[in-house]
C-alpha cells in the first residue's frame, strides 16, 4: 500500500480558497443604512396593512349599516375619522421615535407612540446614598402611562397610547416648547404641548383638541387615565414606603390623600392637583380647570421587605377632560422633583401641603418655628451640628415649663405624708376622703393639675418633631459622625438574618436614645410615685412606672431602628439635655424643707379662692355625696 505524505500545497490551496470566500462575503455584505431602510420600510408596510385591516373592518360595518337603513352619512363620517386616525402612524413625521428636553434639573425623553414622557430623570439628585452614581428616575422602563380614550360616532374606542404623535420641537428665547400632535386630518387633532423653561421642576402641559367634534362623541368627557409605580429610591423600602401615598386638592382647596394600604381608591370632586408622592421626591399633574370627578387609587406593592425592593406603590388617577363648546382644552402642568417644604411652597400652589408636617398646632410649629430655626441654623453649620444646636434651643425654649412640672411634682411629694394620712382616716369613705384632699390642696395653694398642664403644653411640640424630620427634605444624604444619611438609618452592623419588626442591621442612635430614655425614667419615676398617692380602684401606678421603665426604651429600639437617624439625634439629644436640667433644678432651684415650710405658711394663711374646675368639682363631689346618703337611708 501506498504510504499517506503530508500535501503541503494542498494545504496551502485550501488556506487561499477559504480566505477568497471570506473575502468576497464580506465585500457583499449589505450597508448597514442599507438594512435599516429596509427594515423601516417593512415596519411601515407591516403599519400600513394593519391600519389597512382595521379601516377596512370599520368601512365594511358602516357600509352594511348604508344597506340596512340607506344613510350614507354615517360611513363617510367613518371613513374620515376613523381612517384617518389609523393612518396617523404611516405619517413620515409620526412615527417611531422619541424627543428629549431638558434644562439644569430634569431631563425628560417623550415618545412618539402615546405622545407621553417614557423617561423622567431628576439631574441633580443621586438614588439610595451620596455617589452611587445612579440619578432618580421617576419615570423608566415602563413604570408610567399617560392614555386619553377617544370614543367615535359609532361609539369604538381608540387609545392614545396606541397612536403615534407627530412631534415638533421649537424655542422661544429659553423655553423650549415640544408639540405633539396626533393628526385625524390636515386641520383635526389632539395635541400634547410640554413646555419646559430654565431652572424649574414645573413643565407646562397643554392639551387640546382642533376639529375633533366632528370626529369623536361630545357627549361625555374623555376619559384621562394616569398610572404609575413608583421606584424605590432611598435606602429603606420599608421607611420610604410609609411616606408613599396619593395627596390631592379639592373643592376649593381642602386636602386629603388616598388611604394606605392594599386597594385603596377615593373618588373626590373638582380636583385640583393629583400628587404621586414618594418620601422624598413627586409626581404632580396640576389643572387651572379642576377635573370634574376623579377616581384615584393606591396600592401597596411592598408585601415582604425583603423581596419587594424595586417598586413601593401603584399609583392610578382617571380624569375627565370635559368639552366645551366641542372641543377640549386644558392647561396643564407636570411637577418633576424633590418632596420639599421650600420648593413647593415657592409655586404658591398649596403643593408644600403633600408635605406631612401634622394637621392644626402641629403643622404650625413646623411651619412657623422648626422649618424657619432649622433652615438658619443648617445655612450656617453643618446638618448634625444643626440638629444639635436646634434641639438645645428648643429645650431651653421649654425650660420654663419643665421647671414649673419639676415644682409641682416636688410640692406634691411633700404633701405626700398627709394625703396617705387622709386615705388612711377616710379610707371607708372615698368620696370623703377625695372633698378633704381638695381641701387640703386648697389650703397648702397645691394645684395638682399644675404637674399635668406643662407636660401637655410639652407634646405638641414632641409630636411636631415626629412629623418634622422624616419630611426634612434636607437631610436626605446628609452625612454626620457614623451615620452616611440623617434621613435614614444609621446602620453600623448588618445582621446575616431579618428580626420581625426590627430589621437586619442595629443602627447605633436609637440603642443611644433608648438608654438616655431609659436614665430618665429611672431618675423620674420615684418622684412621680412619691407625688403621686395610690387611689382605690386605680392601677397600682408603682408597678406601672417599673415596667414602662423598660418598655419605653425596647419601643424606642424596635419603632426607631429602620427610621431616620435625624430623629433618633434629635430624640438622644434632647433626653440627655432633659436629664441635665432636671438635676440642675433639683440640686440648685428646687429644696424640699423650704417648699415643706412654704406649704405649712400657705396653711395658716386665707384659703385661696377656688378657681371654677375646683368649684365645679367641689359641687359634684358634695351631690354625689348627697346622693349617697340619701340613697342609704332608702
Amino acid at each position: 500500500m501506498e504510504e499517506k505524505k503530508f500535501d503541503l500545497n494542498s494545504i496551502i490551496g485550501f488556506v487561499l480558497i477559504f480566505g477568497i470566500l471570506i473575502w468576497i462575503m464580506y465585500q457583499n455584505k449589505p450597508d448597514a443604512k442599507v438594512v435599516a431602510a429596509e427594515k423601516a420600510q417593512k415596519e411601515l408596510l407591516i403599519k400600513q396593512a394593519k391600519a389597512k385591516e382595521l379601516t377596512d373592518k370599520v368601512v365594511a360595518k358602516a357600509t352594511a349599516a348604508v344597506a340596512t337603513t340607506g344613510d350614507s352619512t354615517q360611513l363617510a363620517q367613518l371613513q374620515k375619522t376613523l381612517g384617518n386616525f389609523a393612518y396617523s402612524a404611516t405619517l413620515p413625521s409620526a412615527k417611531e421615535g422619541f424627543t428629549t428636553i431638558e434644562n439644569e434639573l430634569v431631563k425628560l425623553k417623550i415618545a412618539n407612540k402615546g405622545g407621553f414622557i417614557v423617561e423622567a430623570t431628576l439631574k441633580t439628585f443621586e438614588k439610595f446614598k451620596k455617589g452611587s452614581g445612579q440619578l432618580v428616575q421617576l419615570i423608566k422602563d415602563n413604570n408610567a402611562n399617560l392614555n386619553v380614550q377617544l370614543l367615535t360616532g359609532d361609539n369604538r374606542t381608540l387609545n392614545t397610547r396606541d397612536l403615534y404623535f407627530e412631534p415638533t420641537l421649537t424655542k422661544v428665547g429659553a423655553d423650549q416648547i415640544l408639540s405633539m400632535k396626533l393628526k385625524a386630518g390636515a386641520n383635526e387633532f389632539l395635541e400634547y404641548k410640554y413646555i419646559l423653561k430654565p431652572n424649574e421642576y414645573m413643565v407646562g402641559f397643554d392639551v387640546r383638541s382642533q376639529g375633533l367634534n366632528k370626529v369623536l362623541n361630545t357627549a361625555k368627557p374623555l376619559d384621562l387615565e394616569w398610572d404609575l409605580k413608583s421606584y424605590r429610591n432611598e435606602k429603606s423600602v420599608s421607611y420610604e414606603n410609609r411616606y408613599a401615598q396619593i395627596e390631592y386638592e379639592y373643592e376649593d382647596e381642602k386636602f386629603s390623600s388616598v388611604s394606605l394600604g392594599k386597594d385603596k381608591q377615593d373618588t373626590p370632586e373638582n380636583v385640583k392637583f393629583v400628587a404621586f408622592k414618594q418620601h422624598f421626591f413627586t409626581t404632580i399633574l396640576l389643572t387651572e380647570k379642576p377635573f370634574e370627578k376623579t377616581t384615584l387609587s393606591s396600592n401597596d406593592l411592598v408585601l415582604d421587605e425583603k423581596t419587594d425592593t424595586i417598586f413601593t406603590k401603584q399609583f392610578k388617577a382617571n380624569l375627565p377632560l370635559a368639552f366645551t363648546n366641542g372641543e377640549v382644552d386644558y392647561k396643564m402642568s407636570w411637577y418633576f422633583g424633590p418632596s420639599d417644604y421650600k420648593t413647593l411652597k415657592a409655586y404658591d400652589k398649596n403643593l408644600d401641603k403633600i408635605i406631612p408636617l401634622g394637621w392644626g398646632i402641629f403643622g404650625w410649629i413646623n411651619k412657623f418655628i422648626f422649618i424657619p430655626l432649622f433652615g438658619f441654623l443648617s445655612s450656617y453649620i453643618t446638618y448634625g451640628i444643626a440638629i444639635i444646636v436646634f434641639t438645645i434651643l428648643i429645650k431651653i425654649a421649654m425650660s420654663p415649663i419643665t421647671f414649673k412640672s419639676f415644682l409641682s411634682q416636688a410640692k406634691m411629694k411633700v404633701l405626700r405624708p398627709e394625703i396617705t394620712e387622709l386615705g388612711e382616716k377616710y379610707k371607708k369613705d372615698a368620696m370623703k376622703k377625695q372633698q378633704e384632699t381638695m381641701k387640703l390642696y386648697n389650703k397648702a395653694g397645691v394645684n395638682p393639675m399644675a404637674g399635668c398642664i406643662p407636660a401637655l403644653i410639652q407634646l405638641p411640640f414632641m409630636y411636631a418633631s415626629f412629623q418634622f424630620f422624616p419630611s426634612a427634605f434636607e437631610l436626605r444624604q446628609k452625612s454626620f459622625l457614623w451615620a452616611d444619611d440623617l434621613s435614614s438609618f444609621d446602620s453600623v452592623v448588618k445582621l446575616p438574618f431579618h428580626i420581625p419588626l426590627y430589621g437586619d442591621h442595629i443602627s447605633l442612635f436609637p440603642i443611644l436614645a433608648a438608654i438616655a430614655i431609659f436614665f430618665y425614667m429611672k431618675m423620674t419615676s420615684g418622684d412621680q410615685q412619691m407625688a403621686a398617692p395610690q387611689q382605690e380602684g386605680m392601677p397600682d401606678m408603682a408597678k406601672m412606672m417599673k415596667i414602662m421603665i423598660y418598655v419605653s426604651p425596647l419601643m424606642m429600639l424596635f419603632f426607631f431602628n429602620s427610621y431616620g437617624a435625624g430623629l433618633s439625634l434629635y430624640n438622644f439629644i434632647s433626653n440627655l439635655i432633659t436629664i441635665g436640667i432636671m438635676i440642675v433644678i433639683k440640686r440648685y432651684f428646687i429644696d424640699s424643707d423650704k417648699i415643706h415650710a412654704q406649704i405649712q405658711e400657705n396653711k395658716l394663711k386665707e384659703p385661696k379662692k377656688q378657681g371654677k374646675f375646683q368649684q365645679k368639682l367641689q359641687e359634684v363631689m358634695q351631690q354625689a355625696e348627697a346622693q349617697k346618703a340619701q340613697q342609704k337611708k332608702k
